[in-house]
C-alpha cells in the first residue's frame, strides 16, 4: 500500500491511499471533518456500518472507534481532504459563543452528503497543498469557517463540538462486549473506560475470569462464526470486520479454536 498525505498545517491534510487494500482499526482523538474526493472506503462501527464515496462529507466525533476498510475499485485512489477539529481550537472558538451543550449517549457519524457550503469550503483547500508555506491564521480561518458551517446547517451539533469533557470510568462489561471487535492496544481501552492500563487489567480478569488478549481472540471468533451462519459473509470480509490484522492468522485461530477452517464451514452453506 502506497500511502500520500500532503498538510497545510497539522490539522488540514490531503490525504491519498492507493487503489490496493487498506484496514486499520481508529480511536478518534479529535472531532474529523472529511470530504470524500475520489474512490470508496467503509468505516465500521458497533451499531453501523457505512460506505462512502465520491463527493460525500461527514464528521467522526472524537473517542469513537471505528474499522477502516478501503477496497480497490474502479483503479481510483483513496483521496479526501481531513480538518481535524481539535479540543483546543474547539476552546477557543466556543470562548466567544454562549453555549451549554446537553449531555448525549456516543453518537455515530454525521453524514452531510455532498452540502455545497461545506464543499466549497473543503475545495478551497486544495489549491494551498501546491505551497511551500501557508499563514496559519489563513489556515485558522478555514478552521473557523468549516466550524461555522456546520452551526449553521445542524442546528445539534454545538452538543458534540461544545463538549469538552474526557471518558469517565464507566461500565467496563458493557462496554467490552460493545467493542470487542476493535484490534486497539490496551491502553486505549483503558482511556475509554476511564482506567489506567493497569486497574483495566485488574477489572477485566475480576469481570471475565481471562486475560483481555484471550477474551477478545475467542469473542472476535465467536462473532466470526455467527457472520458465516447467520450472514453468510465471505472470510475475507469477516476476518477484518471482526478484529484480525490478516487472513491467514485469522484462518489459523479459527481452526483451532474450532477445529475446521473457514472455508470448510463456509462451503457447507447454501
Amino acid at each position: 500500500m502506497e500511502y500520500k498525505a500532503k498538510y497545510i498545517t497539522d490539522d488540514i491534510k490531503l490525504s491519498c491511499y492507493e487503489d490496493k487494500f487498506f484496514k486499520s482499526d481508529i480511536m478518534f482523538e479529535h472531532h474529523m471533518l472529511i470530504w470524500f474526493i475520489s474512490g470508496e472506503t467503509k468505516i465500521v462501527q458497533t451499531n453501523a456500518t457505512y460506505v462512502f464515496k465520491e463527493g460525500d462529507i461527514f464528521l467522526i466525533p472524537r473517542n469513537q472507534l471505528a474499522t477502516i476498510i478501503n477496497y480497490p475499485k474502479n483503479s481510483q485512489p483513496h483521496k479526501t481532504v481531513v480538518m481535524h477539529l481539535t479540543t483546543t481550537r474547539l476552546r477557543d472558538f466556543y470562548a466567544n459563543h454562549d453555549v451549554k451543550p446537553k449531555v448525549l449517549e456516543p453518537q455515530m457519524i454525521y453524514s452531510y452528503n455532498n452540502h455545497p457550503l461545506l464543499e466549497s469550503c473543503l475545495a478551497s483547500l486544495i489549491p494551498y497543498f501546491d505551497m511551500e508555506e501557508l499563514p496559519e491564521d489563513i489556515a485558522s480561518l478555514k478552521i473557523t469557517e468549516a466550524i461555522s458551517i456546520l452551526r449553521a446547517i445542524d442546528k445539534g451539533i454545538d452538543n458534540i463540538l461544545a463538549n469538552f469533557e474526557e471518558p469517565g470510568k464507566i461500565d467496563l462489561v458493557s462496554y467490552m462486549e460493545n467493542n470487542f471487535m476493535f484490534n486497539l492496544p490496551l491502553e486505549k481501552f483503558g482511556y475509554l473506560t476511564g482506567r489506567s492500563l493497569t486497574t483495566f487489567k485488574r477489572d477485566f480478569k475480576i469481570a471475565f475470569n481471562k486475560t483481555p488478549q484471550r477474551w477478545l481472540t475467542q469473542k472476535r471468533l465467536e462473532l466470526a462464526h455467527y457472520q458465516f451462519i447467520q450472514n453468510k459473509k465471505k472470510p475475507i470480509d469477516v476476518c477484518y470486520e471482526v478484529g484480525f490484522e490478516n487472513l491467514s492468522h485469522f484462518s489459523y485461530a479459527f481452526k483451532k479454536h474450532f477445529g475446521y477452517a473457514p472455508t470448510e464451514l463456509t462451503g457447507k452453506l447454501p
